[in-house]
């Protein structure tokens, strides 16, 4: 097995640059796992593939304004800081001040002691971000950085000047920040999307509903390593990112209820996946609740999956651990022959673009 495995030619003109104009309204391209048989649908129609007594079970984490534009308070010069993961081990949360691992532009001129100051809609400067320490790589930008506010809470201030980060293959959408947002996302933890739910909308989801199909969600922490590629030519050397995750009770109840009762579980795109797989304790072959807990769940071709039946998936980047877990699903060969038959279709690719069901 190579990294090459999972790589494919992803003309530009492939990459969606703004979403569907109705969620549900974007193609949907069906791939039997077992034979590879493909079939092209309008996403709603996966009412069609899903019988009752089924489950979903999606990602309801919602993207934070992470993105910071700000400048550098001895200089002036333009800095940008973007945030990755909270770091409650160096020093407790505080309602005004909280220490994140970060990405920051220009990572030559952004050493440890710099400050960084970010000015809301009147100029007024609503957040700083001190650089305290380096973070695990950086080489490529990685800081510690200690953020604060003298705004009621660090929250009110993150609002005031942040912005929902978009991947760095979208260039100029200008339009709704609304639209890369799950209609049930609620609690700001993540700086990604997980883009498989951007489909559904509320009245797909009340119809599969009322057909008997059960809808829960988990909760994992998308990191910005998600948009990343694997440099290794052995993907068994690349390690994979660390993201936290929530699986409930009432998750794994309902798991068991739907094995229990032959159904199938249905994860909602690659963090679903990653979070049911991590909590399945694969040496009592049960699944357990978890309450944000680590995982760095590497999913390669040959991981034998404990809980998910179906997947409903975008089109991912060519040589990414996503590649690899969606190969995993199938067989490269059956992957890589969908994924030319969507470009040769004109189906519209990653974030934004279209979505794949396995069945």
């Amino acid at each position: 097995m190579r990294t090459d495995d999972f790589d494919y030619e992803l003309p530009e003109r492939c990459i969606a640059q703004e979403p569907a104009p109705v969620r549900d309204a974007c193609r949907l391209l069906v791939m039997d796992r077992e034979t590879g048989a493909l079939a092209d649908r309008i996403f709603r129609d996966i009412e069609g593939y899903l019988n009752p007594g089924d489950l979903l079970v999606a990602n309801s984490t919602r993207v934070m304004p992470a993105r910071l534009l700000g400048r550098k308070r001895t200089t002036g010069g333009e800095a940008e800081v973007f945030l990755l993961r909270e770091r409650f081990d160096v020093e407790p949360k505080a309602d005004a001040s909280a220490v994140w691992d970060v990405l920051v532009r220009p990572g030559k001129r952004l050493k440890p002691g710099a400050i960084v100051d970010f000015v809301d809609g009147e100029g007024a400067v609503a957040l700083s971000a001190e650089i305290i320490d380096w973070g695990l790589e950086g080489g490529k930008g990685e800081r510690i950085a200690r953020l604060s506010t003298e705004r009621p809470s660090l929250d009110e201030a993150l609002h005031a000047v942040g912005r929902t980060p978009l991947p760095p293959y979208i260039k100029h959408y200008a339009g709704d920040e609304e639209m890369y947002q799950t209609v049930y996302s609620h609690d700001e933890k993540s700086a990604a999307a997980p883009t498989a739910g951007l489909h559904f909308t509320p009245e797909l989801i009340e119809r599969l509903r009322a057909k008997g199909v059960a809808w829960k969600t988990v909760e994992l922490e998308v990191g910005l390593d998600t948009f990343r590629i694997v440099d290794e030519d052995d993907p068994t050397q690349h390690t994979m990112h660390t993201e936290h995750y929530t699986v409930s009770q009432e998750v794994v109840d309902a798991c068991d209820a739907c094995h229990a009762r032959g159904g199938r579980v249905f994860a909602v795109g690659t963090t679903s996946v990653r979070s049911l797989e991590s909590a399945f304790d694969r040496e009592t072959g049960r699944l357990r609740a978890r309450d944000h807990e680590a995982t760095s769940l590497y999913i390669l071709p040959g991981f034998e999956f404990g809980v998910v039946d179906g997947l409903i998936t975008n089109f991912h980047v060519p040589r990414s651990t996503l590649m690899m877990l969606v190969s995993a699903f199938s067989t490269c060969e059956n992957v890589r022959a969908a994924y030319r038959h969507a470009i040769e279709s004109g189906y519209r690719m990653l974030s934004f673009g279209d979505a794949m069901l396995f069945i």
